[in-house]
């Protein structure tokens, strides 16, 4: 396995952008807690350091058909388990994140944020959130004790599977077109057969 503390992501070349080039393609925009709390509902914004960090437009079509045929999957798969999209969770130093997928031992109060940490979430990268997704989302996971960070990535058409190991992202499955098949131990709550032209037909 892959001990990594940063993912770069498989077929995501983040070091050829200017620094920050990725990331600054969101909006961030200065707020206090108390005032993003007032505010009406956002699909998808997220609250970080002081900053309400939102996409300046909805994610692609592929980029939702994919988060849902991957809840779909989990759901089938993990019966016991409650499967939200795009719900936001609550992590360490009061940040706020929203995951395209999130998988819980069970059903968690019909708060927002949700304050019950995930068995799994799932990240499904797009252009304008492929380096927030995972230079600072991913370490955000990892710290608050998630157990496993799945990365779909639609332009590589690859789907990789982390585990957290003591705070650390470590690569357990890469599904990719070599390997386009496999089975993922989630927990002791069951095992999901992920087949990648089903997630990305």
């Amino acid at each position: 396995m892959t001990r990594t503390r940063v993912h770069h992501g498989r077929g995501v070349d983040v070091s050829a952008e200017p620094a920050g080039a990725l990331v600054e393609s969101l909006l961030r925009i200065p707020m206090s807690y108390e005032d993003y709390q007032a505010l009406p509902e956002h699909p998808r914004a997220e609250w970080v350091d002081g900053l309400v960090v939102m996409s300046p437009a909805g994610p692609r079509r592929s980029h939702q058909r994919a988060a849902r045929r991957v809840a779909n999957l989990l759901e089938l798969a993990l019966p016991g388990c409650c499967v939200d999209e795009a719900v936001s969770i609550a992590l360490p130093r009061n940040r706020e994140r929203l995951p395209d997928v999130a998988v819980f031992d069970h059903e968690p109060p019909d708060d927002v944020p949700i304050r019950q940490t995930p068995v799994l979430v799932v990240e499904v990268l797009s252009p304008s959130t492929a380096s927030e997704d995972l230079l600072r989302k991913g370490p955000e996971y990892a710290e608050a004790g998630i157990g496993q960070f799945w990365v779909v990535n639609i332009d590589a058409r690859t789907v990789e599977v982390q585990a957290n190991v003591d705070g650390w992202w470590e690569s357990l499955v890469v599904i990719d077109a070599a390997h386009p098949a496999a089975d993922v131990q989630v927990g002791d709550h069951g095992v999901v057969s992920v087949d990648l032209a089903a997630v990305l037909h």
